[in-house]
């Protein structure tokens, strides 16, 4: 529901969010108000030392102080769990019980103060346990007084002042509108938000330098971040919750799918690439990929063994037989690729540690397994990295010869045209091929090293006609339309499961909005009854339709009609609304929004076979299948939906499709262009 409102202001919280903490605090406090009991029943005719006075008054207002804050806990407990996100009727009264509890907290903080001054001045000759009892109690009311003030700060929100929120009619006729109050009043709550959003980027970088690039980083970052968050009215449970049953309702919709229909996709290449030989060029190329993260990767993924191999090559002197860039003084990183790749040093032809915002490391290698120049490029490993990965405006690219609009992703565009200056005008490919001039050259990378490596392709082919690019786990929102298809004839993605990454874009982040405000909108139970149920959902599985946080009588039509709460939910309508009540396709809410972006080439997509719950000891099976860009289009909930993304999982998903078991192919792609193994 919307932030609750008090002492004048909106509060990231709202008024169902205090079931779990409130619960928490209660359960100390009665642990606590016993323990004062049981300390003035024994102290209660034998209060004979120093300050005696003093520790009885400190003893009888604490046990009162205590009585009255278990009283006000039990009220907002209770009240806080009545009632439904969108309905918030029945926890009117929380805002009251909120002062009250608040009030509270002055006479806590004065016996905090009686106790401490007991304890420093008049407990002298006192039993030791009465002592170290006052201590504690001192101690728990400071400890509790300053989670308190944490939490304060973790709710605040610096856009919670009062404001005028517009009328229906008026939100209606918002776009006829331009020159009113109306429009005015949203154009200076973006460019508010836009600063909070920039303040607190600044904050969370403060370790990076100030200059231009990132100033300019921070600013495009914070416009989207204020675009995407200023039309809803929805605190973070809220989006937990929502994000709860969202996944609960796309694994009931799994289920009920017919396991006998397969869905074919083919390769929207011209000439169908052979799967088991595109597989194995696959594994192989990952491992330059999972080498170009360096030492954190391989320590990762060889607790045991990774630290003992590295000691022995750490800080050894070596001839400089390649050319090295910064980052890595101890030479633990370019041990770690030596290990992982299994080359020698003089394969070597370049290698960056260099980090800076839209600058990431790579390293270019001569691979005679393949007979190919590698060019590994690293993914998100820093802050640096993080934030080119967010600048996430679209920018032109224009390629001769590819019709259609051509841009891409600004943050991972510019960070491939360093490395493309760096390859072209510093002359490391001369370098490589006048070594191995028969060679063909391969780009691989992962994560936003696989968005780069792309567009580093795209940006070399017309120099390199026969390239390759092989794209682990690529970002989703990535080239538009015409650049996505030109890319198909030298460019292979791969996506394991469920992964998040190859499906964050604006247009799938809108949807994915759009859904969740549908599901806590159209939802009757209360919210901590949603998160508990997730949470063990989540960590134990089960039936979807076994879950308390089904919609009674819910049927699919139900989810295309209007939100039942719009008016409490949406301080504005944007492109994401304008069809509520209509289609609730991930490809008809792309058609509502500007500059999709695609997944780069010809898309392997690596599933588990088998059912989706498992034992944690049980082997894992594996199929994979040509699969389209627009079975992208649509954020999946899954607890797999991070680790699905890891560089060891993609690397160990492709090593046992190809080594760990023979190929076999299913009977029913014989019979079609549809190819699974």
């Amino acid at each position: 529901m919307p932030g609750m409102v008090v002492f004048g202001r909106r509060w990231g919280i709202a008024s169902d969010d205090f079931v779990f903490p409130g619960s928490i605090e209660l359960v100390l406090r009665v642990l606590w108000w016993i323990g004062a009991i049981i300390m003035y029943t024994y102290h209660k005719d034998r209060f004979d030392c120093n300050g005696r006075g003093v520790l009885h008054t400190y003893l009888v207002g604490l046990l009162v102080v205590l009585a009255l804050i278990i009283l006000s806990l039990c009220a907002i407990v209770y009240v806080s769990a009545q009632g439904t996100i969108t309905n918030p009727r029945p926890r009117r009264s929380i805002p009251a019980l909120v002062y009250l509890r608040a009030l509270l907290y002055i006479p806590e903080f004065a016996w905090a103060c009686l106790g401490a001054v007991w304890v420093s001045d008049d407990s002298k000759g006192c039993d030791l346990a009465t002592v170290g009892a006052v201590i504690a109690a001192v101690v728990a009311s400071w400890i509790i007084l300053l989670f308190t003030g944490l939490g304060v700060v973790f709710v605040f929100d610096p856009l919670g002042n009062p404001r005028p929120r517009p009328t229906a009619a008026e939100s209606q006729g918002v776009q006829d509108l331009e020159s009113s109050g109306v429009s005015q009043f949203f154009s200076t709550a973006r460019s508010s938000t836009a600063k909070v959003w920039e303040s607190r980027l600044r904050l969370l970088c403060c370790c990076l330098p100030q200059d231009e690039s990132h100033r300019a980083a921070f600013s495009s970052i914070a416009k989207l971040f204020s675009g995407f968050f200023s039309d809803t009215d929805l605190v973070p449970s809220d989006i937990a919750a929502g994000l709860a049953l969202l996944h609960q309702e796309q694994d009931k919709m799994e289920q009920s799918r017919d396991p006998s229909v397969i869905v074919s996709h083919s390769p929207s290449s011209p000439i169908a690439a052979d799967l088991e030989s595109e597989l194995e060029k696959a594994a192989h190329c990952m491992q330059f990929a999972a080498a170009a993260y360096g030492w954190p990767l391989y320590i990762y993924s060889n607790p045991f063994t990774g630290p003992c191999k590295l000691s022995g090559d750490c800080c050894r002197s070596r001839s400089a037989e390649y050319d090295i860039v910064g980052g890595d003084h101890l030479g633990c990183h370019f041990s770690s690729i030596l290990h992982t790749t299994g080359l020698q040093y003089r394969d070597f032809i370049h290698v960056s540690f260099h980090n800076e915002i839209y600058e990431i490391p790579f390293f270019v290698a001569l691979d005679h397994k393949r007979e190919a120049i590698v060019v590994a490029v690293r993914g998100t490993l820093s802050l640096r990295d993080v934030l080119t990965d967010l600048s996430a405006e679209c920018e032109n690219l224009p390629i001769e010869g590819v019709s259609g609009p051509c841009y891409a992703h600004k943050g991972i565009y510019q960070a491939a045209g360093y490395i493309y200056k760096k390859l072209v005008n510093d002359g490391i490919l001369n370098q490589a091929f006048s070594i191995a001039p028969e060679y063909k050259l391969v780009i691989t990378g992962h994560s936003l090293g696989a968005g780069t490596a792309s567009l580093l392709a795209i940006l070399l082919r017309s120099s390199f006609p026969t390239l390759q690019c092989y794209s682990f786990s690529p970002p989703g929102g990535l080239l538009s339309k015409a650049l996505a298809d030109y890319s198909k004839d030298f460019v292979v993605s791969v996506v394991l499961g469920k992964d998040l990454v190859p499906r964050l874009s604006i247009p799938n982040m809108e949807d994915l909005k759009r859904k969740i405000l549908k599901m806590v909108s159209n939802c009757n139970k209360p919210k901590y009854r949603i998160l508990l149920q997730g949470c063990w959902y989540e960590l134990f599985g089960g039936h979807p339709d076994d879950s308390p946080t089904e919609m009674d009588n819910r049927r699919q039509e139900q989810l295309g009609q209007p939100l039942l709460g719009e008016g409490s939910l949406i301080i504005h309508p944007s492109s994401s609304y304008q069809s509520l009540a209509s289609d609730d396709s991930p490809a008809h809410t792309a058609a509502h929004l500007a500059d999709p972006l695609f997944l780069p080439g010809r898309v392997l997509h690596i599933t588990e076979a088998g059912p989706p719950r498992r034992s944690c000891f049980s082997q894992v099976n594996y199929r994979v299948e040509w699969s389209s860009a627009m079975a992208f289009r649509s954020i999946l909930i899954s607890p797999s939906m991070l680790s699905d993304h890891m560089p060891d999982a993609v690397l160990h998903a492709l090593n046992s499709l190809t080594r760990d078991r023979p190929f076999s192919l299913c009977p029913s792609s014989l019979n079609s262009q549809h190819n699974t193994i």
